[in-house]
């Protein structure tokens, strides 16, 4: 096993253009790559004629598209289309595959060590990037052809599976979407007139805030949850990557969440803003979390089911529903809720509960497939 510089085995494969004849071009944008994501899905849609002399980065499926700017995010995958990405993206690729295999360096660059290394050696003040003269630099072990391919295999199939369950998982909250529909309606269609109340009128709305990372006694040996924006995407959140001390919760204005309230992401990269999740045990969260606390008029499972059922209404609130963009606490105040009786909201809640079994399942999976994989990158 030999030790390689980065650019002696990969460089970067990206053509600046400043004109489409395509009518119709995928963008990849940071807000589409998903935080250590080996493979990206999302992507905008653009009109070439649109894009004026600006200039882009072309880039080939199964080439790798590494975010440069606040490597601290770990915004790397392989794109599965054409398309192109600002020039602030790094469009990477193999030099020759008899050294080094595509799918082997997309592993490289998601390793502990490869994304600490972006972390020391940024450049930068308020948002920053790593150079390439830096990420060329970058020494890594360099094994052979066969150990390549066998660890590439392992580590693609378990990727492939855990994608299996994640559509698995998305099937399953469309179901339970479905079934609400069926049921009472909506707010523009409400066939059995149920009131419609906006969610300021029936639950407390408030955000939290972050202590300074700057002060170790904020966190060092912290016992209150703390919930960062990406947790959302545990659906059920029972614990939290986070804990503050109480000196930490005295130091910001972040408040405690009470248990079974909704929280809401207000921002966050990638697919996260306009995500909901349930807390099943108090915590605080950051400042880009909105907690919802509704009173006795509404079930907060019905209320869970039915906001997550309208991601992509509420990421529209904020502008585009694709791009960058933010929710803020008027907004979420202002969403209007259809409200049946409590008796119907329960009676949709028991539904909702055999497809919540379902989804801790498929969820305890993909959290052991993650495990796998994360131990497959690093060893």
């Amino acid at each position: 096993m030999s030790i390689v510089k980065f650019s002696e085995v990969a460089h970067r494969a990206n053509t600046k253009e400043d004109r489409f004849n395509t009518d119709k071009i995928y963008y990849v944008g940071g807000e589409h790559i998903e935080s250590e994501e080996l493979i990206i899905h999302d992507k905008g849609l653009i009109k070439g004629s649109t894009i004026g002399p600006m200039f882009y980065c072309g880039f080939k499926s199964g080439q790798i598209l590494f975010v440069t700017r606040n490597p601290h995010l770990k915004k790397c995958g392989v794109a599965e289309f054409d398309g192109i990405c600002s020039e602030k993206t790094f469009v990477i690729e193999t030099k020759d595959r008899n050294v080094l295999l595509q799918e082997y360096l997309a592993l490289v660059m998601q390793t502990d060590d490869f994304w600490d290394y972006c972390e020391e050696n940024k450049s930068g003040g308020v948002n920053y990037f790593l150079n390439w003269s830096t990420l060329a630099d970058y020494e890594f072990s360099l094994p052979s052809l066969p150990e390549q391919k066998a660890l590439a295999d392992k580590l693609w199939a378990a990727y492939r599976l855990k994608e299996s369950y994640k559509k698995l998982l998305t099937a399953t909250e469309e179901m339970v979407k479905s079934q609400f529909i069926e049921m009472f309606g909506s707010v523009d269609d409400n066939p059995k007139s149920y009131d419609v109340k906006k969610v300021g009128d029936f639950a407390e709305c408030f955000a939290g805030a972050t202590p300074s990372t700057k002060i170790s006694s904020y966190w060092d040996n912290g016992i209150i949850p703390w919930m960062s924006s990406g947790e959302v995407h545990k659906g059920r959140v029972q614990d939290t990557d986070a804990k503050i001390t109480q000196q930490g919760y005295d130091g910001c204005s972040t408040k405690m969440v009470p248990i079974h309230s909704i929280v809401v992401a207000l921002a966050g990269q990638g697919k996260t803003r306009g995500t909901v999740a349930i807390n099943d045990i108090e915590l605080c969260t950051n400042q880009s979390l909105c907690a919802i606390v509704p009173n006795e008029e509404v079930n907060y499972e019905y209320l869970f089911h039915n906001l997550r059922g309208r991601y992509r209404e509420l990421r529209s609130m904020s502008g585009d529903v694709d791009g960058r963009g933010g929710l803020n606490l008027k907004h979420i105040q202002s969403i209007k809720v259809i409200l049946p009786p409590m008796s119907e909201q329960m009676k949709f809640v028991s539904i909702a509960h055999q497809a919540d079994k379902s989804e801790f399942e498929l969820r305890k999976s993909i959290d052991a497939i993650d495990a796998v994989i994360k131990s497959l990158i690093n060893n």
